[in-house]
């Protein structure tokens, strides 16, 4: 099995990026949490759950639905941080690092995905920092100006209780979405060297995995998705 790396080539804006700058919402009634402190939020996340207005994106989801884990790193000096997704696709390891630009407003991130020309904007809606995020991603691709709403559940572990998923459900709500839509990830083990890979039986039975020992190499590949 191989570990691929995927680098995402997207807008990298440096320290003179403004607010007045994003070329997604000028004039969002969306806020990101109060008194955010982005130095306890960084650290390792697990995307738990999700849900979006992009039927291609769900399709994709629905296809490999399983937790990804998310490693978030910030140097101090710098006005960005990158986060590192890591989940098994078609039993191999993949890695994809993203670059997301701080803004004026703690809590508020900006990217921007070459493949789709979209413009990204992600809030902090609530967390708690060791426990659970909830998160709001708004984007516009360009040219064409399609706009889609995603909500994401964040979790310290791979395990999250119902009062988590019941805020989760009443973010999903508030967004005029069905909660009955949303796609709870399963967990198969994280991907790195030395791990155990979890996979399903061949009749899906749930908690029933079957475990093989892979040896995982890294290999790195230019993307831009």
């Amino acid at each position: 099995m191989q570990r691929v790396v995927f680098l995402v080539p997207l807008l990298v804006v440096g320290s003179t990026w403004t607010h007045q700058m994003d070329p997604v919402i000028e004039n969002s009634p969306v806020r990101p949490m109060e008194n955010f402190d982005f130095e306890q939020f960084i650290g390792r996340w697990y995307e738990m759950a999700v849900l979006s207005t992009c039927p291609h994106y769900m399709q994709r989801k629905k296809r490999n639905p399983v937790i990804v884990a998310l490693d978030l790193k910030h140097v101090p000096t710098q006005h960005n941080f990158t986060m590192t997704s890591s989940t098994f696709k078609n039993g191999t390891c993949v890695e994809t690092l993203t670059v997301y630009s701080l803004t004026s407003t703690p809590g508020r991130f900006f990217h921007h995905v070459a493949r789709f020309g979209a413009d990204v904007d992600s809030f902090v809606i609530r967390t708690n920092y060791d426990e659970y995020a909830l998160m709001l991603q708004l984007s516009t691709e360009q040219p064409s100006g399609n706009k889609t709403t995603t909500v994401k559940l964040y979790g310290r572990t791979t395990s999250v209780s119902r009062p988590v998923l019941d805020q989760f459900n009443a973010l999903i709500r508030h967004h005029e979405m069905s909660e009955d839509a949303a796609i709870m990830n399963q967990h198969k083990g994280d991907c790195f060297s030395g791990k155990q890979l979890m996979e399903k039986t061949a009749n899906h039975q749930a908690f029933a995995p079957q475990i093989s020992r892979q040896n995982i190499t890294t290999e790195e590949k230019q993307n831009d998705v």
